[in-house]
């Protein structure tokens, strides 16, 4: 694998897994219209273990609260603030996982077309911009209801649809649901964690059957890349949210979905 795409890669996967742009549609776009060829299932795992260092990295303080109060609850059978959003994020992550085992023939064949990746970029940009217009942004993540944590999940497994976002499809809901920016999108960045885990580990289980060869240097070199752009991505994106909103990446994704009809 050339060395200049596995770091171009790399970074777009960094970036975009968390921002409200969806990741899916740029990797699939971005090689797609420059002749690149296909990156391999290897390198993909290897961005995904990138992107996943960089959110348990930044949230650690938080995930390490959250795992001890949730095995606590196991325990004690009681409940606090941060075992009720643990038993949360494992339970909105449910939708997503019976969606991808029922529908990843379509996901991996017919949904990556162009067409459906502009009508997505669009459309689910529009909606953002809505709930960020309408959303009554008085609530923190701690206060969602397990009926709060199912529409996130239902809504997260939308996001199956390449060019849909699945960080732009929760925030969408949480803003929807009264969640302020920042709550919908440390949600959003929380309920990510499985998510990565489960698409990262399935790779992983095709990887092991797989007979092509390993390029190394891409491998370390696209893990390093995600991981670091992601931890920026992650830091930089809650400090302007509250000053600015979603509308620079609401204005992104349609300037986008026009570029993708236009090049059609």
């Amino acid at each position: 694998m050339d060395i200049l795409h596995a770091v171009w890669l790399a970074l777009l996967q960094g970036l975009t897994e968390f921002l409200p742009i969806s990741s899916s549609g740029h990797l699939i776009l971005v090689p797609r219209f420059l002749g690149w060829p296909d990156q391999g299932l290897a390198f993909d795992v290897a961005v995904h273990v990138g992107t996943l260092t960089a959110v348990l990295l930044y949230f650690r303080q938080d995930v390490q609260k959250l795992a001890r109060s949730w095995l606590g609850s196991l325990l004690t059978r009681r409940l606090d603030e941060h075992s009720r959003l643990a038993w949360g994020v494992l339970l909105g992550t449910i939708p997503v996982g019976l969606a991808g085992l029922a529908m990843s023939d379509v996901v991996s064949t017919a949904l990556r077309d162009p067409k459906v990746i502009a009508a997505t970029t669009i459309g689910f940009g529009l909606l953002l911009g809505a709930a960020d217009y309408l959303g009554k942004r008085s609530r923190d993540e701690h206060s969602l209801t397990l009926k709060d944590v199912m529409l996130i999940g239902v809504a997260q497994a939308v996001a199956l649809v390449p060019g849909t976002s699945r960080s732009g499809i929760t925030m969408t809901a949480g803003l929807l649901l009264g969640l302020t920016r920042e709550s919908a999108a440390r949600f959003s960045f929380l309920l990510s964690i499985p998510v990565i885990v489960l698409a990262g580990g399935l790779e992983g289980l095709e990887l092991l059957h797989a007979t092509s060869a390993v390029d190394w240097n891409a491998i370390l070199l696209g893990t390093a890349v995600s991981a670091v752009s992601a931890y920026l991505c992650i830091h930089f994106f809650l400090k302007l949210i509250g000053r600015a909103g979603m509308w620079p990446f609401v204005l992104y994704r349609l300037l986008l979905g026009v570029v993708i009809i236009a090049a059609l």
